[in-house]
């Protein structure tokens, strides 16, 4: 069953820029995105979306939620012109962190986009999956 909102995971390395980044900015842009399924991803992206904050390469879990707080504009960084932005604002940090290890354990997490396709740094997340990972947080199965 849908509530209607989009579920989304957004990666970043933390000490580039990292979950306590955007609780210090209080909104931030996310930029930087060159892949066009990821950037594809963005543009579908609508306000108030609920976005998993996830921690890629020191970490791997995810920390914190936020939401879309302007859709797609152009990259500020990007001189070609080719490339999207997002605005996001956070919500709250997760009671408990979830790491990729855990989320790899979970047969319910199992079509996870983050587990089939590692790379990809803006993936969808369904209600389901979303619910899944809450629980998770919450029962500090990670």
């Amino acid at each position: 069953m849908s509530d209607g909102k989009n579920y989304w995971l957004m990666k970043s390395e933390p000490d580039e820029y990292g979950w306590d980044d955007l609780i210090a900015e209080g909104e931030g842009i996310w930029d930087g995105v060159k892949n066009a399924q990821a950037s594809n991803n963005m543009k579908a992206m609508t306000l108030g979306d609920q976005i998993f904050f996830y921690h890629s390469r020191q970490g791997l879990e995810i920390v914190g939620i936020m939401e879309v707080s302007a859709t797609a504009m152009p990259d500020p960084f990007d001189e070609t012109g080719r490339w999207i932005a997002v605005k996001v604002k956070p919500v709250r940090k997760l009671d408990n962190a979830v790491t990729l290890k855990a989320m790899k354990q979970n047969p319910k997490l199992s079509d996870l986009a983050i587990i089939r396709q590692t790379r990809l740094s803006v993936a969808p997340v369904t209600h389901d999956q979303w619910a899944e990972i809450l629980s998770m947080s919450a029962n500090s199965q990670s």
